[in-house]
């Protein structure tokens, strides 16, 4: 857990208290910024979970992984409840690799992936997600086709420079602008890793 500001997304540039849950859905991201939180964590009571949030003093609360959505039945659900009731707006990071819950009430940003020849994703989620945020590189039809499939609304997509590192991503900075720009989608900087690089806990 840690503070700071959401580096991406429709609420990129607010503070938020991040919350960053351990475990990840295979095949995995071959340009994954957060491979430690695969198999390293520490396992907390959910009501300490809910103190240290708190302590923040901050309300906007980002959960992220790995896939926190692996946890949902082991102890999620009840600290999404906790943190509801005690005032706080919150997000949820997710591939979009395992189904989110229908009850689930905070807000989804889900982040399709092509890996593997194959798109990594629960096509039920197309209803449930609140946006659709992908990386790209510079070729886009994949992407496009992956739209143009399901139909997704133009303001609820967020196009992002693919890369784990600031040089990666400047090289295709503007090409992805330029392609939103055409396209009207929504372009999404990584805001924290064009001011840090690929220092972690930002």
């Amino acid at each position: 857990m840690f503070s700071s500001l959401q580096g991406e997304g429709p609420f990129m540039g607010r503070p938020a208290v991040f919350v960053r849950l351990s475990r990840c859905v295979p095949p995995f991201c071959p340009w994954c910024d957060t491979v430690y939180a695969r198999n390293r964590g520490e396992t907390l009571d959910i009501g300490e979970v809910v103190d240290r949030v708190l302590d923040f003093k901050n309300n906007f609360v980002v959960i992220t992984g790995g896939e926190p959505f692996l946890q949902w039945d082991s102890g999620l659900r009840e600290l999404e409840e906790r943190l509801i009731a005690a005032g706080c707006k919150i997000q949820y990071e997710t591939s979009g690799k395992l189904a989110i819950p229908l009850n689930c009430r905070g807000y989804k940003v889900c982040s399709p992936k092509f890996l593997k020849g194959a798109w990594r994703f629960v096509e039920g989620n197309i209803h449930v997600a609140d946006i659709f945020k992908f990386v790209a590189a510079d070729d886009f039809r994949l992407l496009e086709g992956f739209i143009e499939k399901y139909e997704i609304p133009r303001q609820k997509i967020w196009i992002m420079p693919l890369g784990a590192r600031r040089s990666d991503q400047l090289k295709l900075y503007a090409r992805v602008w330029d392609y939103c720009v055409r396209k009207k989608f929504n372009f999404a900087p990584r805001l924290h890793v064009l001011a840090f690089d690929r220092r972690k806990g930002i």
